[in-house]
């Protein structure tokens, strides 16, 4: 059965046609979403993999609900094409770390299980914050500066404080999880979140990062969650490698690739066109195991 490789777009496209040269195997189909504010959007060619384009973009902002937005269509324009073993969402300065081979025999051992980072130790109070206070403005986490964005700025403060203050929470009920929004999910699993869509918009509306949360909430709360696949380490479990550093996510370099190449993670973020030689140098590697094989 075929995989389906959902990724989120808007910049970067040099790294984002390596993404598409590695994973671009007749057992794949691809689906690209990209901001719906760029006005141009890059060529990109496959030789084996079918490539699809989202029609109904989104405005996506940082830390909106837009993110999640997007994601959802993703998973709809997928599951509308037929069923896949697994959906993986990536970004599109994303690198797998293997060959596509090796993908598929991994996924193919764990059949049926949900590969979900969920973040580690106490995250009450991110939690708290992000999905449990009411978040004016939401699109407009990271707005330039400006007289009008300093005035959004001071406004939402305020609010956040006086529910602090007040001891104003809401979605109380619900027993909340985060982790990385980067994950690889079954087709039931899939079909289960697009089942919850409204619930999930309801709920969410005027939050704070709800794509590191909903995901882990529908799962954790769900009879998915004896299929989840590792729960003590956020990376393993969603078999990612994300290089947070400081609470900051730098693009790996060449002095990274030892241990890149050493990971037992499918998938790497996050690369960059300024250090382009690093996802180069994962895909030849990517393209000699494959010539192997194929020997």
């Amino acid at each position: 059965m075929k995989h389906a490789y959902l990724i989120l777009a808007h910049n970067e496209f040099d790294v984002l046609r390596l993404l598409i040269q590695a994973i671009d195997d007749p057992r794949n189909d691809i689906y690209i979403h990209f901001d719906k504010k760029l006005k141009e959007l890059p060529l990109l060619k496959s030789e084996f993999a079918k490539i699809r384009y989202i029609d109904n973009r989104v405005n996506v902002s940082w830390g909106d609900l837009s993110v999640v937005e997007a994601e959802y269509a993703l998973f709809e324009t997928a599951t509308k094409e037929g069923e896949y073993a697994y959906y993986h969402l990536l970004s599109g300065v994303d690198m797998p770390l293997c060959s596509q081979d090796d993908i598929h025999r991994f996924f193919d051992l764990y059949q049926g299980k949900e590969f979900i980072g969920f973040s580690q130790g106490d995250m009450n109070a991110h939690i708290a914050r992000k999905v449990q206070r009411y978040h004016l403005f939401p699109k407009d986490f990271k707005v330039s500066v400006s007289v009008g964005g300093f005035f959004k700025r001071a406004i939402r403060y305020v609010a956040l404080r006086i529910q602090y203050l007040f001891g104003i929470y809401r979605n109380k009920g619900i027993n909340f999880k985060k982790g990385t929004q980067w994950v690889s999910l079954t087709h039931d699993f899939v079909l289960y979140i697009l089942q919850n869509k409204n619930e999930v918009m309801e709920t969410y509306h005027h939050t704070f990062c709800a794509d590191e949360i909903f995901v882990q909430t529908l799962c954790w709360n769900s009879h998915f969650v004896q299929n989840i696949y590792h729960l003590s380490d956020e990376g393993y479990g969603s078999m990612r490698m994300i290089g947070w550093k400081n609470n900051k996510l730098p693009a790996w370099k060449v002095e990274d690739l030892d241990v890149l190449l050493s990971s037992k993670a499918m998938f790497a973020r996050k690369f960059s066109t300024e250090h382009i030689e690093v996802a180069e140098k994962i895909l030849r590697k990517i393209e000699m195991e494959k010539e192997c094989l194929n020997k």
